[in-house]
């Protein structure tokens, strides 16, 4: 199953949009009485069952809110599974490193059974004679222990597992921050998805009640059945619009639920419409300034420089001595026939230091540690770009926030504007001072404002969600107090 990404789901929704605003203005030249709200509600209620729709969804039905979908994600999707393993998998990776300051204790066990003996000639009183030395059986075993005194670059190395337990802990957090916006993004697209359709089909209900009112004037005869025809037209002009709003209803639906790791079964509710998230839109345009130390980006950028300073570190400790001490304690057994038999074990022990110092290595270690110096230069000037950039996407982000505001405010005037001029020309239509086409011009521009409207509020929303993702923000990493929980496969 592929994932459908948020630039395609807002693709289907603009192409249906556009499609709906052809075909719309080509059914403009099509004659037909004007609607009362009263007339309206009627069609809404006596055409549920006619309007072109998907079969529903089998299983239960779930109602959730953006929280609710987020923290479900971060609880669920395997993406933020194998981050925090990999939190895991570091720890241990320190303690590796850890237990190498205990003593290391090992046990040794041989046993020798000599074929032949060996000789050795030896010259006394003038004659040579050989002697056989040794015995056919040799037992050693024993138990050795060593653990280190001065070890500098093993203690260098546990820091820099702490640093890299930190950067898994950064990447985790970072994988939360991209899931927070992802689900945003797909939320957002889900309602703008159910606003589109709204708008699809009230206009689907107008065009429906009239070919249904065209259809009883001709049965009466006040109406011709070029009329009929016409308005029937209209009707299949608008069901494939309806149809691509459903479908992206669907697969806004489905990509929201691969986020949240839940079945394909479980149908999903926004608790909240489009127009009524604007109540709570416009906290950025209080912001005089912003800070980017809790951007995933710089985080990470500050513990890798960290990191390549203590490698640094770690390279001038090549030259320093080590120091380290030992101690063995062995039994061991010499006998001659049966291996088994009148073994007697003799035990001996050892105790001892062991100084290392390094004198030459052909400049491997030299060249080593300005290797290192080098990477840690480059990180700073990684930095200084890193923040240039980061500075201007902030500055664009903030810039993007304040035209969508004001295009939000225009395109709200916009829709009162076209619903009031849309009212004034279905009376108008209605006492005969206007023609059917001047009636569909009005319809084609409500419709438009409608559509451009909510487009400025997604568009609004998802802005702010990136700039969440580009500040860091953690306010959406805290859970919930409750979390729904809803019965999987996995």
């Amino acid at each position: 199953m592929t994932l459908l990404t948020l630039r395609q789901t807002h693709a289907v929704l603009i192409s249906a949009a556009s499609v709906f605003a052809a075909n719309a203005q080509t059914a403009a030249t099509e004659p037909a009485p004007g609607l009362t709200p009263q007339m309206t509600a009627a069609a809404a209620a006596d055409t549920t069952d006619a309007a072109p729709a998907l079969a529903p969804m089998q299983g239960k039905t779930v109602t959730l809110s953006r929280k609710q979908c987020i923290d479900i994600a971060l609880r669920d999707n395997p993406t933020i599974r194998v981050a925090d393993m990999e939190i895991t998998r570091m720890d241990y990776s320190k303690k590796e490193v850890l237990a190498q300051l205990f003593p290391q204790i090992d046990f040794s066990g041989a046993y020798q059974r000599a074929i032949e003996l060996q000789t050795i000639n030896m010259n006394m009183g003038g004659q040579s004679q050989s002697i056989k030395m040794g015995s056919d059986n040799t037992w050693n075993f024993g138990f050795s222990a060593q653990i280190p005194i001065i070890a500098p670059t093993l203690w260098k190395s546990i820091k820099i597992s702490d640093i890299q337990i930190l950067q898994n802990a950064e990447s985790a957090r970072a994988s939360r921050l991209d899931m927070v916006n992802s689900v945003n993004k797909a939320y957002y697209s889900l309602l703008l998805a159910k606003a589109s359709y709204d708008v699809v089909r009230q206009n689907y209900d107008i065009a429906l009640f009239n070919a249904d009112l065209f259809k009883k004037k001709f049965d009466q005869g006040t109406a011709s059945e070029y009329d009929v025809l016409r308005s029937s037209v209209q009707v299949k002009n608008v069901e494939p619009q309806l149809l691509e709003a459903e479908i992206a209803i669907r697969q806004c639906k489905l990509q929201l639920k691969i986020l949240m790791g839940m079945d394909y079964e479980v149908d999903i509710e926004p608790d909240v419409t489009l127009k009524e998230m604007q109540q709570d839109m416009y906290g950025y345009m209080m912001q005089q300034g912003w800070n980017l130390d809790d951007n995933t980006s710089v985080r990470t950028l500050n513990l890798q420089t960290k990191l390549l300073e203590e490698n640094v570190n770690l390279k001038k400790l090549a030259w320093v001595p080590t120091v380290g001490a030992s101690f063995n304690i062995n039994w061991n057994a010499l006998s001659n026939g049966n291996a088994l038999k009148n073994q007697q074990f003799h035990p001996y022990s050892t105790v001892g230091l062991s100084l290392s110092v390094p004198i030459f290595s052909g400049g491997s270690k030299y060249y080593g540690l300005k290797q290192a110096q080098v990477q840690l230069k480059e990180m700073e000037f990684q930095r200084e770009n890193l923040l240039n950039s980061l500075d201007m996407q902030v500055r664009l982000a903030l810039d993007n926030i304040d035209k969508e505001v004001k295009q939000i405010s225009t395109s709200e005037e916009g829709v009162r504007q076209a619903e009031k001029a849309y009212q004034i020309m279905q009376k108008s239509f209605e006492i005969g001072a206007a023609t059917y086409l001047d009636l569909r011009d009005s319809e084609l521009a409500d419709t438009s404002a409608k559509l451009a409207y909510y487009q400025a509020i997604y568009n609004y929303l998802v802005s702010t969600s990136e700039l969440d993702l580009l500040l860091g923000k953690e306010d959406e990493l805290i859970p919930s107090e409750t979390i729904p929980t809803i019965n999987q496969t996995k």
